[in-house]
């Protein structure tokens, strides 16, 4: 019976060459989704507990979503999983583009890869066969080089995603790259792929994917779409800034809804925060140590949303998405394509490092997608240098000559081409900012701000405590695509979801509030992850459920594509499955829950003297210990406990 997924996954052991299918039962997916719940299944039993990240044990999978390629709109994201070399435990990282409906087209729902090949290879795939191909000629080639030359090779139907230069050198803050930028970046599983000599997956297939019932699909997208294209004139971009110095000022926020931030998005794109974020106190300044009084809007006018999108020439959109809030650019004659850099981008090669010089932003973000490096960890690890210089444990001989003073934008950019051909002083960077410090020692631990070994986004718990909480608890940590305050906020899941608390009882509330350790908060944590999981294993867009679960009806898509019928409080159980399989592979893996906190500079210990976050901790241990506790998790030690786990139906 046609249920949204393709019902098969491809297996391929670089090491044998050996290539064949395998069936999944429906259980699996009626427990786990397809997307990241798939994953979760296939990575917790295979990959064998203590195999070395770039060993061939480790195994890399690409996954599509459940909802992708059903008429269903934001359904255009895919993962790359695996153990990751940068934590040691679970990675994913989510991506969008046009390459998750080419994984289904060719008739899987995922690829899984083991082994490690010889040579260099890629795997093309289309409707008849799955075969390796000599990849000699493209290794060494950047990530948009590479793609071109394959998808020549291969057809204009084609679709491939690709690693650069910094995943074939095993960077452990590389990614995978898809549609000429758009990078999977996090979790350090460019360098897995790299590991295995796998240079790029092609695939060209025209399969057809059936859901239960399209006309009830396209019926909710129609509605959707409405939200999405409702839209009210906005003034320029500065005036946004401004709007985050009066949120600062003022000592009571307001409850957002999402409508707001998709507007924001249609407009500007994620750029639309570049300058509000820190005058609201939302985005890390000078390596998170600075604040607004650092950073204030004369000197972040370099990011002014107007800035960025005056170089847009068209509107750029994933795979079934109405809103389009990426764009493709052109920059005074040094670039005739590229894409217009994301606000998490903008801030960590920007803010992050007061870097000021605007065409910079676009220049490193380009260099960085050609290479398949994460932009947030890059900029993180330069910000980490750069204080480390300031105090000394750097000297200008060991950086081989380069002044990392802050906001050297020339020295930034030479020292980011270190970084991704591992040169001198780029080869003790080009891990990340908790390797570095290790290498480096002398006291530069204090310096590198990260989550079990991952630099966290441009969203400071200082201002929102979810931010710390998420970036502390994920089995991936360090990651912003979770769940927050105000994410909650956002996705109304109350509305839906019985037994959810609606976090503010009146939409104004005064700031002191998010601060408090309280059991609702906690709840509204829980919630994040359990519909993320869901959502990331439908392969939607996080901002499209933005606008609220009764406009964007994920669990009525899921229903529709399906045929299961199933209630919200249904769903969610399968999020808690799938988080907690997450934190056992983890445990499985050596990895000790309570190690993965932030660094207590980013949760205000000690807190800051100034600027919009001054005088702000957030007390993460009870915010930790009260997730764990509702997850069913020891609330000590955030181990899964045999009761949970029996309770999940997960074997321990």
């Amino acid at each position: 019976m046609d249920r949204g997924y393709m019902g098969k996954i491809l297996l391929v052991d670089l090491g044998t060459k050996e290539i064949h299918e395998e069936q999944i039962p429906d259980e699996i997916y009626e427990n786990y989704l397809s997307g990241m719940g798939l994953a979760t299944h296939i990575l917790y039993n295979r990959i064998p507990a203590g195999a070395d990240p770039l060993g061939p044990d480790n195994i890399l999978g690409f996954v599509s979503g459940l909802l992708t390629g059903t008429g269903s709109l934001f359904s255009g994201r895919w993962m790359v999983v695996g153990k990751s070399p940068l934590t040691g435990g679970w990675g994913d990282a989510n991506c969008g583009g046009t390459f998750s409906p080419a994984i289904k087209r060719c008739g899987y729902d995922g690829i899984f890869f083991r082994g490690i090949s010889k040579k260099p290879v890629y795997l093309y795939v289309n409707d008849r066969k799955a075969e390796l191909k000599d990849a000699s000629d493209f290794w060494g080639k950047d990530a948009v080089e590479t793609e071109e030359l394959l998808l020549e090779k291969a057809g204009p139907g084609a679709r491939a995603a690709v690693i650069g230069p910094a995943g074939e050198k095993l960077s452990l803050i590389s990614g995978v790259c898809n549609d000429k930028g758009r990078l999977a970046a996090r979790s350090g599983l460019g360098a897995v792929m790299g590991s295995k000599r796998l240079k790029a997956v092609v695939l060209d297939g025209n399969k057809r994917i059936r859901p239960y019932d399209r006309e009830a699909l396209q019926k909710l997208s129609r509605k959707c779409n409405k939200w999405v294209q409702f839209q009210l004139p906005l003034g320029p971009g500065v005036a946004i800034g401004y709007l985050g110095t009066l949120l600062r000022i003022l000592p009571t926020a307001m409850a957002m809804d999402g409508m707001v931030y998709k507007m924001l998005l249609r407009k500007w794109g994620t750029g639309g925060m570049n300058q509000m974020s820190p005058e609201w106190g939302d985005a890390p300044v000078k390596n998170w140590k600075g604040s607004s009084v650092d950073w204030p809007m004369k000197r972040s006018k370099s990011a002014d949303p107007d800035m960025v999108k005056k170089h847009e020439r068209i509107k750029y959109h994933c795979y079934a998405c109405p809103l389009g809030c990426g764009g493709i650019c052109s920059l005074n004659g040094k670039y005739a394509e590229t894409h217009k850099p994301e606000y998490e981008s903008v801030l960590a090669l920007g803010g992050l490092c007061m870097n000021e010089d605007s065409d910079s932003l676009f220049h490193i973000n380009e260099i960085l997608n050609r290479a398949g490096m994460d932009t947030i960890s890059t900029g993180a690890t330069v910000a980490f240098a750069m204080e480390c210089y300031e105090n000394g444990i750097l000297t200008k001989k060991e950086t081989d000559g380069l002044e990392l003073t802050w906001g050297n934008t020339n020295a930034m950019i030479a020292l980011i081409h270190k970084m991704i051909n591992r040169e001198g002083i780029g080869d003790i960077l080009a891990d990340g900012s908790r390797v570095a410090a290790r290498k480096i020692g002398k006291g530069a631990e204090r310096f590198a701000v990260h989550a079990g070994g991952q630099e966290p986004a441009m969203h400071d718990g200082r201002q929102d405590p979810g931010f710390a909480l998420h970036y502390s608890v994920e089995p991936t940590p360090g990651r912003h695509t979770i769940g927050a305050g105000l994410y909650y906020e956002m996705f109304q899941l109350w509305k839906k979801v019985k037994g959810l608390p609606k976090m503010w009882p009146f939409e104004i509330y005064h700031k002191n509030k998010k601060y408090r350790a309280t059991k609702d908060q906690a709840k509204a944590a829980a919630a994040c992850s359990q519909y993320m999981n869901v959502v990331n294993g439908s392969g939607l867009c996080m901002f499209g459920t933005f606008i609220g679960i009764k406009r964007t009806p994920t669990f009525d898509w899921l229903n529709a594509a399906t045929g299961w019928n199933r209630t919200p409080e249904e769903y969610m159980k399968i999020g808690q499955r799938i988080q907690t399989v997450k934190q056992a592979f983890n445990v499985k893996h050596g990895i000790d829950p309570r190690a993965n906190v932030l660094s207590g500079r980013a949760v205000g210990i000690p807190p800051q003297a100034e600027g919009a976050n001054k005088g702000r901790t957030v007390d993460i241990s009870k915010m930790m210990s009260d997730y764990w506790e509702l997850f069913g998790w020891d609330a000590h030690t955030g181990m899964p406990g045999e009761e949970t786990l029996n309770r999940l139906g997960i074997e321990s």
